[in-house]
């Protein structure tokens, strides 16, 4: 029975139990909204405690990379490979102490007895560097206190160093100051916010070195040199803090890619090994660089996105795909076998099948490998005609047109391969086919599956002739640094946009960005032109 009824029975005077019922409602709501406050004090105790937990442990890293940036050097290194090694650190270094600010900023609490970190002062600008003023003036010229007309009394100036390729000037900021002589109040404009704020370079200067860093191939030392002979002095440990810093900033461009770029139903994949240093023993290990690609065919606007991981375990992919279904372009190396049983279609490479018959020609003149080439070349040209339709006319095409000729390869690979000798090359060329010709005939079912990995393959090739320039990556984490800025910059090219253009833009509008709109930053061709 409940409260009501009981009162219904009960021979209290009809006000009496009306006010007793009034009061149930309310303890009712109180308890409701108490429960509620329980968990929300719950959560935020336990959003308070992972926080904590990762400045900790942003912390305990930071100070990690100061003992090995400040610590003694082991001596194995080379001269050049202790300075390709500090500059790593340096820029590691300057991406924590930017997460580490965003995490305490977000943690802090009301009242906080830290003190100030006390900043060394820096170097004035070379006096002989042109300047250009921009002057920041106050929206309005009448004071905000009381309405009366302001007067200049004075100027704040502060200089940045800014950098046109081959040209160095000094941009200053002149924000003129006010005074109200009725309320005694002083007005200017605000200072612009800024990816370093207060900090010596512009927007430009910061692509500059990361332009130059990570598509043109020049280490850090080679920037220094170049600043030098326009008598500018640039550190080189200033120039990794920048680019740490700057790293930082654009995580979050490169992540929002990933997520497009998992949004599509065909993909390349590839990988290439980079050296990254091991300090402990003063040598280097294999890392890899792991790429992945939309397809050209698909219609999207293109993206490059490069995942850098210790090793080249199929693991990797996995992680990296976890949840994806579709279809992956790869080539025949086992890493992504266990991939394929998980639900993704495999594509196979023609370019890579092709390559065993070129390779055998080239050696010898077979004329099996000439025929076997003929074939693959008449499919590649039905590929040149299909360039310029949509998926459903390219699909219509290749159905009609390249699956006969499919059929007509597969049958001669079949014949020939039980006229020549076991173990020949000839032989292994015509299995690798015959073994994965599944997978190679799968894209003439659709219309906008690839023929072969050669878009993802083009996009490494760069990356290829940085490590010569490059030698290593300093560490783990400036590997993933620069996988991410090279996601962002070869995406760029891929849209056909100015990388430094891009850059300049997006560094300058990104600290006062909202992040509900970080799809308009990307560097793709479609949303730039809207």
């Amino acid at each position: 029975m409940d409260l009501a009824q009981e009162l219904a029975n009960s021979n209290l005077p009809a006000a009496v139990r009306a006010a007793i019922l009034a009061q149930s409602v309310l303890l009712a709501q109180h308890t409701e909204l108490v429960t509620q406050q329980d968990q929300q004090l719950k959560q935020y105790v336990s959003d308070i405690q992972n926080k904590t937990q990762t400045i900790e442990a942003l912390t305990m890293e930071l100070a990690y990379l100061r003992r090995m940036r400040y610590g003694a050097k082991t001596e194995v290194m080379n001269r050049e490979q202790r300075d390709l090694f500090e500059e790593a650190l340096d820029a590691d270094m300057a991406a924590l102490e930017a997460k580490l600010a965003a995490e305490q900023a977000n943690n802090t609490p009301e009242v906080s007895d830290k003190k100030p970190r006390i900043r060394a002062g820096r170097q004035a600008l070379p006096a002989h560097l042109p300047r250009t003023d921009m002057v920041h003036e106050p929206e309005s010229c009448s004071c905000g206190q009381c309405g009366q007309g302001l007067v200049k009394v004075g100027e704040d100036i502060s200089e940045q160093l800014h950098v046109q390729p081959a040209v160095f000037s000094v941009l200053r900021h002149i924000r003129p100051q006010y005074a109200c002589r009725s309320c005694q109040t002083m007005s200017a404009a605000p200072i612009p916010a800024a990816i370093i704020n207060g900090g010596l370079p512009t927007a430009a200067t910061l692509a500059w070195v990361m332009v130059s860093k990570y598509i043109d191939h020049l280490p850090l030392y080679r920037l220094r040199q170049i600043a030098e002979r326009s008598e500018v002095p640039l550190a080189e440990t200033t120039l990794a803090s920048w680019v740490g810093t700057v790293g930082w900033w654009l995580q979050p461009l490169a992540d929002r890619l990933r997520e497009r770029l998992k949004g599509e139903t065909v993909l390349h994949a590839d990988e290439t090994p980079v050296k990254q240093l091991d300090p402990g023993k003063g040598k280097t290990k294999t890392a890899y660089l792991w790429a992945y690609r939309n397809t050209p065919l698909s219609g999207s606007a293109p993206i490059i996105l490069f995942d850098y991981q210790g090793g080249r375990s199929g693991q990797h992919v996995r992680d990296f795909l976890a949840d994806w279904q579709g279809q992956l372009m790869v080539d025949d190396y086992g890493g992504y076998k266990a991939l394929f049983k998980t639900g993704v279609i495999e594509l196979g490479c023609w370019a890579h099948a092709r390559r065993k018959f070129f390779e055998l020609h080239q050696a010898n003149g077979s004329p099996i490998a000439a025929e076997a080439l003929r074939r693959i070349g008449e499919l590649y040209a039905l590929e040149a005609q299909a360039k310029d339709l949509n998926p459903e006319q390219r699909r219509a095409l290749r159905q009609q047109q390249a699956q006969p000729k499919l059929l007509e390869f597969k049958i001669w690979l079949d014949e020939t391969g039980s006229k020549v000798a076991p173990n020949s090359a000839l032989a292994k060329a015509i299995i690798y086919s015959h073994r994965r010709w599944t997978a190679l005939e799968r894209y003439a079912q659709s219309g906008i599956a690839p023929i072969d990995n050669n878009p993802v393959e083009n996009s490494i090739r760069p990356i290829a002739i940085g490590k010569k320039n490059w030698l290593f990556a300093g560490s783990e984490r400036a590997g993933q640094r620069a996988a991410a800025i090279q996601t962002l910059l070869g995406t760029a090219k891929l849209n056909d946009l100015d990388p430094m253009a891009w850059l300049t833009d997006t560094l300058e509008k990104l600290p006062t960005w909202p992040n509900s709109r970080i799809d308009e930053l990307l560097p793709l061709r479609r949303l730039a032109e809207t």
